[in-house]
């Protein structure tokens, strides 16, 4: 066999690099002389291997694609998302003691009023100190009732300030309650809380007298005509009468409730909690204001606690009287109520008095009642 046929004829089952190293020797031994050709060894004869095709796939017999194992799909967690947090807001530290808030609630339901003790007895009538609750309060006062037969119109008579350290419940607006107990008026003296003996409880602005007086005035109306202290009353006549300190009370009440037909202001306090609260500090050499220093309330917070920003909500009939000589609250102030309640088409009456100081004495005093009987008698009965 000659050897470039034997070259030419590698085996198929050689691997590739078997095959390079062959081609390679069959270069370097074709160049060989014929003696050097006998030398070689004469290789064993093979079957010439026959081809074998490469396996194609034929265009009928496509191959069923082996489908790959595919994971299950998971549900991308997603994040649920957290409520945006809302400041929370800020409760109105001022809320309780507007002429809205006293409006909105309601008074009375509590308790009744009771007679704990008779203080005398006079032709004309009998005083006894009385009770009521107010707030979870025990409010003390004093009631004349007239010894004439019922029903009789009801007159909550307001005091002015007295230091409570001083007060005693037959205080110097007796007088006024017992001429009007003459002329034939049931009156309730209300002593307030912080004055004793009544409780102590939270007076803020002075808001927490007049919730004394709205309490008083539902009792008047839960109570009058029935079998009890209020059996003379007759609880679709009630009138106001306040004095000073007592008069701002009084003017709150008529800014909150309908349920009061006709009111007597005397040398009254402002309807404006700011220029009450700076004349307070005037009069007591700043020992007492309605705050404390350096926790005055925002103006619109005193916008709206301030009775004087509500005056078209009254609607009784208004009895002012002050004296030109009054040292302790200004008569501009009486003079102003008279004109914004005018203006705004309400039945008010007004009176000055030329030679009288805050409390009327004389003739003066005299005067003063004449009027508010005559006042009281036309509007009350």
């Amino acid at each position: 066999m000659n050897l470039a046929k034997a070259c030419a004829k590698p085996l198929l089952l050689l691997l590739l690099v078997g095959a390079a190293l062959l081609a390679a020797g069959c270069t370097a031994t074709g160049a060989a002389t014929p003696a050097a050709q006998a030398e070689l060894p004469v290789p064993t004869p093979t079957a010439t291997p026959t081809a074998t095709a490469t396996p194609t796939l034929s265009p009928t017999d496509t191959a069923t694609p082996t489908s790959s194992p595919t994971a299950t799909p998971t549900a991308t967690p997603t994040a649920t998302p957290s409520p945006t947090p809302t400041a929370t807001p800020t409760p109105d530290p001022y809320a309780a003691f507007t002429v809205d808030s006293l409006a909105a609630r309601t008074y009375g339901g509590e308790g009744e009023l009771q007679i704990e003790q008779v203080l005398g007895v006079t032709a004309a009538f009998t005083r006894t100190l009385i009770t009521y609750p107010s707030d979870g309060l025990t409010i003390y006062g004093f009631m004349n009732t007239p010894k004439a037969p019922g029903p009789l119109p009801v007159v909550l008579v307001l005091h002015g300030y007295v230091d409570p350290a001083r007060y005693n419940t037959l205080t110097y607006t007796t007088r006024y309650a017992d001429a009007l107990a003459r002329a034939g008026y049931l009156v309730i003296h209300p002593n307030f809380r912080n004055w004793p003996p009544s409780d102590s409880g939270p007076e803020n602005f002075r808001v927490g007298q007049a919730v004394d007086v709205l309490h008083l005035i539902a009792l008047v109306q839960e109570q009058g005509g029935r079998p009890g202290p209020l059996a003379k009353a007759n609880p679709a006549r009630i009138g106001l009468w306040g004095h000073s300190m007592g008069g701002g009370i009084a003017l709150r009440v008529l800014t909150v409730s309908d349920d009061v037909d006709a009111a007597v202001l005397y040398g009254s306090m402002s309807g404006d909690e700011a220029l009450n609260h700076r004349r307070i500090l005037f009069f007591t050499n700043g020992a007492r204001g309605l705050w404390a220093e350096g926790e005055e309330p925002p103006a619109e917070a005193l916008q709206r606690i301030s009775p004087i920003n509500y005056l078209e909500r009254i609607a009784a009939a208004v009895s002012i009287h002050h004296g030109a000589l009054d040292e302790q609250v200004p008569l501009a102030w009486s003079e102003d109520l008279c004109r914004r309640l005018e203006d705004l088409g309400k039945a008010v009456e007004c009176f000055v008095y030329p030679d009288q100081p805050h409390t009327f004495v004389g003739e003066g005093d005299q005067l003063f009642m004449q009027r508010v009987r005559a006042f009281f008698d036309r509007t009350l009965k």
